[in-house]
């Protein structure tokens, strides 16, 4: 039957054939049908591994020459982007404007579905000239079809202005493989309902996404060992943590780590280095300086060995 759909052969519009009864299925089939979906997610985001690893090495390149990331998408995948923009700095010690996430529709879309806004190529394309962009920086455009003309207007724009291109999405056709730097595709499939990418596709993607931050800063030092060492201490919870992470490191006890973070301005790195080389915190933060911020280099010290003596104690 003849179509003028451009969107029907796409993979994330496709009716997948495991769900077809699901509206007259019991619950616990349902669950049982939407578990057998999500399996197959790791599976397709384990063959884009080694695109992954490209794009942590672009990103990390990138944040070391003092280059930005910036997130563009729009619907789930621009929401998926804004966590990953958002988490930064409390995780990481990441300035704000580091890490950036643009949303079709801007903030309020975060929250409330704003229709027809991902339409909008030209607005994808202004989004991303406002950021003045440089060759330093990277921008990664998610899609999970890979049509979104929001996006495709940003990537466009970013590629005039010399900015390195990750793209995405959950079909690997795209042909904006060709005008990328880097495609991450994982093929999910289709999703148990047809078109709603906020399932198999958001769940691939947001792992895709986990691990181009996560594993970016932990090569860029932002952990010593597992333990997220630059933490911020905005909460009660989170110096909790910081003190925590000091106790383990250090030996200290859970009060005295809670002192030498108040000398150490609750810099948790500085207070680890404080400690482990007796030194003052002008002195520790020069160390970590000298050292690329890692604080490994900074004491001369791994973190692996005492990490598992204490979970060898009963």
């Amino acid at each position: 039957m003849p179509t003028q759909s451009k969107w029907e052969s796409l993979p994330t519009e496709a009716i997948n054939p495991a769900s077809l009864a699901i509206d007259k299925a019991p619950v616990s089939e349902i669950v049982e049908m939407a578990l057998n979906e999500d399996r197959k997610v790791i599976a397709a985001v384990q063959k884009e591994k080694e695109r992954i690893a490209h794009g942590v090495e672009i990103i990390t390149h990138a944040l070391r020459k003092g280059g930005r990331i910036i997130f563009i998408g729009a619907g789930t995948s621009g929401r998926l982007g804004v966590v990953e923009a958002s988490e930064m700095p409390p995780t990481f010690g990441t300035p704000p404007n580091t890490v950036q996430a643009i949303m079709a529709g801007g903030q309020e879309a975060v929250f409330r579905a704003k229709e027809g806004v991902e339409d909008n190529y030209e607005e994808g394309a202004r989004s991303i000239s406002r950021l003045r962009l440089t060759q330093r920086d990277v921008v990664i455009g998610v899609s999970a079809s890979g049509m979104t003309p929001f996006v495709r207007g940003g990537l466009t724009r970013a590629r005039k202005a010399g900015a390195k291109i990750i793209f995405i999405t959950c079909w690997p056709g795209s042909e904006l493989q060709n005008f990328v730097d880097l495609q991450i595709a994982p093929a999910v499939g289709p999703e148990i309902i047809a078109g709603s990418t906020r399932l198999k596709a958001g769940t691939a993607t947001k792992m895709v996404l986990n691990m181009l931050t996560t594993i970016s800063m932990i090569k860029l030092g932002k952990t010593y060992g597992n333990l997220m060492v630059d933490v911020q201490t905005g909460s009660e919870k989170l110096k909790d943590r910081a003190r925590r992470i000091v106790v383990t490191l250090t030996g200290l006890s859970y009060d005295e780590a809670g002192e030498l973070l108040k000398r150490a301005k609750w810099n948790v790195k500085a207070a680890i280095v404080m400690q482990q080389t007796k030194v003052t915190l002008t002195q520790a933060l020069r160390r970590l300086k000298k050292a690329d911020d890692s604080v490994r280099d900074a004491i001369g010290e791994d973190a692996e060995a005492r990490l598992r003596s204490l979970l060898k104690t009963p």
